[in-house]
């Protein structure tokens, strides 16, 4: 893949909820919240009412490729499908998905292998301002 193609793949924002307490994490990577990579210059987060909008990819594929980059098995995350976000970018739209990792626990081996860490969300101090609209759009779906 090259360095426009990655510009423009998917963003995963990825959490963990405990079954029993409620407690949700995000994983934070060295780059930002967003799992691979970190958004290109000059992207803005679109309104809400226009990424519900948008046509959607399905997540299948980009779920086994973050499930395989953490070294998981491939039936550890699964899709929020309420959740709708979408980054412009001078290049084009980027769509931000968010999966939940099906683990009893965080994968924390997993995250600290690629430099990331579980983070709630009151630690997401520091992140830029679209990666902080995100996960407060995120936080409201995984509360319900």
């Amino acid at each position: 893949m090259n360095d426009s193609e990655i510009a423009l793949t998917p963003r995963l924002l990825l959490y963990h909820k405990q079954a029993t307490s409620g407690r949700t994490r995000f994983l934070r990577f060295t780059h930002g919240m967003l799992a691979f990579a970190a958004l290109p210059p000059l992207a803005e987060l679109c309104e809400e009412e226009k990424s519900a909008l948008a046509l959607r990819q399905h997540p299948a594929h980009w779920l086994l490729e973050a499930a395989r980059h953490l070294g998981l098995p491939d039936t550890m995350l699964r899709a929020e499908t309420a959740f709708h976000a979408d980054i412009d970018t001078p290049a084009g739209g980027i769509p931000v998905l968010l999966a939940e990792f099906l683990t009893v626990d965080p994968p924390f081996a997993a995250a600290e292998k690629l430099g990331g860490r579980f983070i709630a969300i009151t630690e997401a101090r520091g992140c830029g301002d679209i990666e902080l609209l995100l996960l407060r759009r995120a936080y409201e779906i995984v509360l319900g």
